[in-house]
């Protein structure tokens, strides 16, 4: 029997719209940094991210207004993705759950901030990869707000990419939802058309 002849055949069920988001995933997560006018830094958990353009190179983040990173994004209009594995998923919890209002959330989850080659908001040391982005635009979508950044750097740990990532040496970070995660096998499949 063929995939698709099974596929076909499966019971489906209707579900609530509010979890409509949890059948596109898991989704890569990172952690975005930003900073503040005065130079306060702060990290928020994004899973809500695609590409966008190769040239010009933009991406995309959804981010909920009232967060206090959304106001350092309209602030300084500058950030960094930084691309975790999945040895941090705890700390990327604790940066997603918590406020940088309340609490300093590099120390609450043991993350090492350094300067990043561009822009004002720091990277994260422990992460693989950064791209380092300026805001070109917004739009109000919904209950988010979705910011496009122009990439104006990026790079990456050489021991986890060549022209991809190694599978077998980065183990990235996918949000499966809510505060469950899962990661890549070891192995890929190469499909030649």
């Amino acid at each position: 029997m063929c995939l698709w002849e099974v596929c076909f055949k499966l019971s489906k069920k209707d579900i609530s719209l509010n979890l409509f988001v949890y059948l596109l995933h898991p989704r890569n997560t990172v952690l975005v940094t930003t900073v503040s006018r005065d130079g306060k830094p702060n990290v928020l958990a994004v899973a809500w991210i695609t590409p966008i353009s190769v040239n010009p190179p933009y991406l995309g983040i959804s981010v909920k207004p009232g967060r206090y990173s959304h106001k350092l994004l309209l602030e300084t209009g500058e950030f960094v993705i930084n691309v975790p594995t999945f040895d941090l998923a705890e700390k990327v919890m604790i940066c997603g759950r918590k406020s940088g209002r309340q609490v300093d959330k590099f120390k609450e989850a043991g993350l090492t901030i350094e300067e990043a080659k561009v822009v004002k908001a720091p990277i994260i040391k422990e992460c693989v990869a950064h791209l380092e982005c300026k805001v070109v635009n917004r739009f109000e979508v919904g209950d988010h707000d979705f910011f496009v950044g122009q990439v104006l750097a990026a790079y990456v740990s050489e021991e986890h990419f060549k022209d991809l990532y190694d599978v077998r040496k980065h183990k990235t970070l996918l949000h499966i939802g809510k505060n469950k995660f899962t990661t890549t096998e070891d192995a890929y499949k190469e499909i030649k058309i």
